[in-house]
C-alpha cells in the first residue's frame, strides 16, 4: 500500500506535508537526516490524542461506574468526592479536578487518584480485563453515541500505520490506566499489549496452595503524566522517541523528550477544533503546549482542516 492510501483521511496541507517530509528525511540513506530502523521509536499520548477525552476520559467513565456501584452499596460515601459525582453521575468535579491538573493545581487530582484504586482493590489481572472488555462491549460515548470501540480517531490510526510502513516501532505512553488501554490497544489501533505504556496500580503476587495470581492493591505506583512521562518511556522503551504526539500540557515533557541535539526530531500536537463532528471545540489544558508548539515549531494537528473524517465508518 503506497504512503498516500495509508494516509487516506488526511487533506493535502501544510500539517501532512510536514509528517511525509519528515518520514521521507529520516529513511533516505542519502539524507544527511537518516536514521536507522532501530532508533525510529514513535510515541503517542492516548486520551485527547488517539481518542476522545471530552466529555470525560474513556477510563474515567470505566472507573466512575465502579464507583457509583461502591456508593450504592455504601450510603456513607455517597456525600464524598468523587464517589458523589459518580453516584449521581455528574462528571463536573471530575473533569474540573483533570483541568485543574493541567493548569498546574493538583489538589482535586490528589484526592481523585488516592480513590481510583480502591476500586478494583483485590481484582486479579484476568478480572480487571474481564470488566475492560465487558465495558467496551456496551458502552457508549455519551455526545457521539458510539460504541466506544468504535471512536479512535481513524487518521491518527492511519498514521500508526504509515509509521510502522516505514520502519518505525509505535508505542503508546499515556497517563491513563496501562491495563486498561492494554485490553483494547490490539483491537482499536494494532499496537501490542507491550507496547503500551502507562499509569499503574500497585500489584501483590498471592499464592493460594498450586495456584498463583496477582492482584491489584488499593495504591497507585504512579502516574505517567508530565515530567513522568519521559521517565517511564525510557525505563520501559532504552530509547528517546523520534516521534512524539500528544494534545495537552501534561504531554510538553514527553515531546520535549523528544528532542535530541544534531539529530531531527517530529513533535505533533492534536488541536480539538472540530466542533461539528467531534462535538466539543477546546484548548483548555493545551494552553502551555500550544503556546510552545507555536514558539518551537512544533506541528500542529487541526483536526477541522487535516483530518477528512475523524472516525472509521
Amino acid at each position: 500500500m503506497t504512503n498516500e492510501a495509508l494516509l487516506a483521511s488526511w487533506h493535502d496541507t501544510p500539517t501532512r506535508t510536514a509528517i511525509e517530509a519528515f518520514v521521507a528525511a529520516i529513511t533516505d540513506e542519502a539524507s544527511a537526516d537518516f536514521v536507522a530502523p532501530d532508533e525510529r521509536i514513535a510515541v503517542f499520548d492516548n486520551d485527547g490524542t488517539l481518542w476522545p477525552e471530552k466529555p470525560i476520559v474513556i477510563q474515567v467513565d470505566f472507573t466512575v461506574r465502579r464507583l457509583g456501584q461502591l456508593a450504592e452499596e455504601n450510603p456513607a460515601l455517597r456525600d464524598q468526592q468523587p464517589y458523589k459525582s459518580a453516584y449521581e453521575h455528574d462528571f463536573t468535579w471530575i473533569n474540573q479536578a483533570l483541568l485543574k491538573h493541567y493548569q498546574g493545581d493538583d489538589a482535586d487530582l490528589g484526592l481523585l487518584m488516592h480513590t481510583i484504586p480502591h476500586a478494583f482493590d483485590g481484582l486479579t489481572i484476568e478480572q480487571y480485563l474481564e470488566d475492560v472488555l465487558a465495558f467496551f462491549k456496551t458502552a457508549e460515548h455519551p455526545v457521539l453515541k458510539r460504541n466506544y470501540a468504535q471512536i479512535g480517531y481513524l487518521p491518527m490510526i492511519e498514521l500508526l500505520r504509515y509509521l510502522e510502513a516505514n520502519g518505525f516501532t509505535v508505542y503508546i505512553a499515556s497517563g491513563g490506566d496501562r491495563d486498561f488501554m492494554r485490553g483494547v490497544a490490539q483491537e482499536l489501533y494494532g499496537i501490542p499489549p507491550e507496547h503500551v505504556v502507562g499509569s499503574s496500580f500497585k500489584l501483590e503476587f498471592k499464592e493460594h496452595g498450586d495456584r498463583v495470581d496477582v492482584l491489584y492493591k488499593a495504591e497507585m505506583e504512579f502516574f505517567d503524566d508530565g515530567p513522568e512521562k519521559p521517565v517511564r518511556i525510557w525505563s520501559r522503551i532504552g530509547r528517546r522517541p523520534l516521534i512524539a504526539g500528544g494534545n495537552s500540557n501534561g504531554d510538553v515533557p514527553m515531546l520535549r523528550f523528544a528532542n535530541v541535539l544534531g539529530r531531527p526530531s517530529l513533535r505533533l500536537l492534536v488541536r480539538h477544533d472540530d466542533q461539528e463532528r467531534e462535538g466539543v471545540a477546546y484548548d483548555d489544558g493545551a494552553e502551555i503546549a500550544l503556546a510552545r508548539a507555536a514558539e518551537r515549531g512544533w506541528t500542529v494537528i487541526s483536526m477541522k482542516n487535516d483530518w477528512r473524517a475523524l472516525f472509521p465508518d
